[in-house]
């Protein structure tokens, strides 16, 4: 019996949730398919998103095809949602991109394809709701093409489209068109077949192209594209059997090293951890004892026992006494698990890869009765655990806790979440935006062992520079690796990242280059009674207080810019009001990069500003009487004019030394040139 562990992706509303209630009953695994408006689907079970009719959490849900067991995971379709999505993307075989045929290509289908054809995931594209008034064929897949994937192919013909008797069929080598246009296709990435074709002589066997057609969808190079719906079943035969015939199974040895990665945390009856965990190599057992990565900073390896496991079988997890790999399934057990987590020997590469923007806006979480603040920021902590969308930063000196945001609807979730499962009342502030900060130029530092007032018994010099955008902050050694013990080293490193958390006007430092300048410790001296003597030694945590003083002095002197968070966006309005629509654009500050006639509406690309986005969902259908339709993506960051916004700081503000130093516990040291 083969694995395939399947994620379905779409843009919200585009039929995902259908689609897989329409899969398992096909395969038998449900008798009669639930609703989405109804709130009775298989794997929309929160209650939010029953009422919502929206998927908030990812799901999974199993049904078998021939011999093989596919592992189906439901994704949120809503943008707010996507690190549901991005956690997901990571114990995927293969994909299924729903579109719409309606609404075609949207702003969130752009978005999630760009990371599967990233990350090189065999994705098949369906296009769902054939059998709704406005659909197309033609325009879809023209969509598809050019904003999609350039080398999809559609698998099936459509006719009747628009009406409940809308169908799809399967085309065959009783096609020579599609043949023809399949060989031109394939032959783009084979040089033997392009070779077979430009020779022009017999069509080239179909078999040989449904082979290499699975070869190349496996390898990501091409996209077929399948016609259907969800609701009536129309060409859902076809999709799956494109699912086990192009998409690859899932590899893996059950007898190596066992290797998994954890992409969903539950709670059960009693409140224990439930993990769910794509397994990539060995076998876990009841009762094995797991170590799991990453281990925190100074801390202790982490293990934890396995009491109970879960196998996805014809439909829920059932208990079972192994998971293997290849196959998902559910750990109990595993007290100390978080999202993201390796159980395991960790795989190669890095521990966490982002393949989405990360969240632009902020907010402050308030408890209704003052009493419940501390009860709040536990409870958000074990809803952080779960949901990695919820960045908590506590800042202890206004005793608020904040939480960072990827849109309005979030509020609604952590509220109801909230209120429903810890009983704890919550109103919000207004919602802030993320910005970020980049050095404007080259800073240097360095603080010296028992010299210039340095109360720490440690030698630590730093440059800070520019790096390309998107590069993040690297750390890089401007000394020899053995000039100092590597724990110091590594508290330095460590730390340098911590500290960037918050730059000169309190956002996240990125995009910078950090050397390693200087160094030099107090080696390990005893008593002549041989007891260590802290007093007289260096320790890892004289590098991790002196640390951020001397990087904050080196930014200083670099200067840093601060730069907000923009969007690309998609304005579809009537004609007759693209005159009044222009100035809103521009109180706004949203820049119209191309607007051009489309029937009776007008289309208006450009970017505007992350905060400016929800005063435009706001007055846009008051503005257009309802028949403006916008899209929207995070684009890029672009530096804010005028004097730059500053957020408040949660740390022991190394900006002010004295303040610093005695936030530390340490005894004060004041230098000749401190402001």
């Amino acid at each position: 019996m083969h694995t395939l562990n399947l994620g379905i992706l779409a843009h919200v509303d585009a039929g995902k949730t259908s689609l897989t209630e329409r899969l398992l009953h096909a395969a038998d695994v449900i008798d009669e398919i639930g609703s989405v408006d109804d709130g009775s689907t298989q794997t929309d079970s929160l209650a939010l998103e029953r009422q919502r009719g929206i998927t908030i959490k990812s799901a999974v849900a199993s049904f078998a095809v021939g011999d093989t067991t596919v592992n189906l995971i439901d994704t949120p379709g809503h943008p707010d949602f996507i690190a549901e999505v991005e956690r997901v993307l990571s114990v995927l075989d293969g994909a299924v991109l729903v579109v719409s045929a309606v609404e075609g290509v949207q702003a969130q289908t752009r978005v999630l394809m760009r990371a599967l054809r990233r990350l090189r995931i065999p994705t098949l594209v369906f296009v769902n709701k054939i059998d709704r008034p406005g659909a197309g064929y033609a325009r879809v897949l023209r969509g598809i093409t050019e904003k999609l994937a350039p080398s999809g192919i559609a698998l099936t013909a459509a006719g009747r489209l628009g009406t409940p008797a809308a169908h799809a069929r399967p085309y065959g080598p009783d096609a020579p068109a599609f043949a023809a246009e399949l060989a031109a296709l394939l032959a783009d990435h084979d040089d033997a077949l392009l070779a077979a074709y430009v020779d022009g002589g017999a069509p080239l066997p179909y078999t040989r192209l449904r082979a290499e057609l699975a070869a190349q969808t496996r390898r990501s190079l091409v996209h077929p594209v399948f016609f259907g719906s969800a609701i009536t079943g129309a060409g859902v035969e076809a999709l799956m059997a494109g699912i086990t015939e192009l998409l690859p199974t899932a590899g893996g040895d059950s007898g190596g090293p066992v290797s998994g990665s954890v992409f969903k945390i539950d709670r059960g009856p009693a409140g224990e951890k439930i993990a769910y965990v794509r397994m990539f190599s060995g076998t876990v057992r009841v009762r094995d004892r797991l170590p799991l990565h990453p281990v925190p900073r100074g801390a202790a390896e982490r293990t934890g026992k396995v009491t109970a496991i879960g196998v996805f079988e014809r439909g829920p997890a059932v208990p079972g006494d192994a998971l293997t790999a290849g196959r998902i399934g559910t750990l109990a057990g595993l007290t100390d698990i978080r999202i993201g987590d390796t159980i395991g020997t960790p795989r190669p590469g890095p521990a966490s890869a982002h393949h989405f923007a990360p969240p632009t806006l902020e907010t402050v979480v308030t408890p209704v009765r003052a009493a419940d603040r501390g009860a709040l920021h536990l409870a958000l902590a074990r809803l952080a655990e779960q949901d990695p969308l919820i960045g908590l930063r506590r800042d202890d000196v206004r005793q608020e806790t904040s939480v960072s945001l990827y849109g309005e609807v979030q509020k609604e979730v952590i509220q109801a979440t909230l209120a429903d499962d810890f009983g704890i009342g919550v109103t919000f502030r207004e919602t802030t935006t993320l910005h970020i900060e980049r050095p404007a130029g080259t800073g240097a530092a360095a603080e010296i062992l028992d010299k210039d007032a340095n109360p720490f018994l440690a030698t630590v010099g730093l440059r800070v520079e520019p790096a390309p955008v998107g590069s993040g902050v690297e750390f890089r050694l401007g000394v020899e690796l053995g000039s100092m013990p590597y724990a110091f080293i590594k508290a330095v490193r460590e730390t340098v990242t911590e500290t960037l958390g918050q730059g000169l006007y309190g956002w996240r430092v990125t995009d910078c280059l950090v050397t390693l300048t200087r160094s030099g410790y107090a080696p390990r001296q005893s008593h002549s009674h041989a007891v260590f003597d802290k007093s007289m030694s260096s320790t890892a945590g004289d590098f991790r207080h002196l640390t951020p003083l001397v990087l904050m002095d080196a930014l200083k002197r670099a200067g840093t810019r601060v730069y907000e968070p923009v969007h690309r966006f998609r304005l579809d309005i009537p004609a007759d009001l693209f005159g009044a629509v222009l100035p809103v654009l521009a109180r706004l500050r949203a820049v119209p990069r191309t607007s051009a006639p489309r029937g009776a509406s007008y289309l208006v690309e450009g970017d505007i500003p992350a905060a400016s986005v929800h005063g435009l969902e706001l007055q846009l259908p008051s503005l257009t009487s309802g028949e403006g339709v916008l899209e929207y993506f995070f684009d890029h960051y672009r530096q804010v004019p005028g004097a730059p916004p500053a957020r408040p700081r949660t740390d022991h503000d190394p900006l002010h030394r004295t303040e610093y130093l005695l936030r530390v516990q340490r005894r004060v040291g004041v230098r000749r040139d401190d402001s």
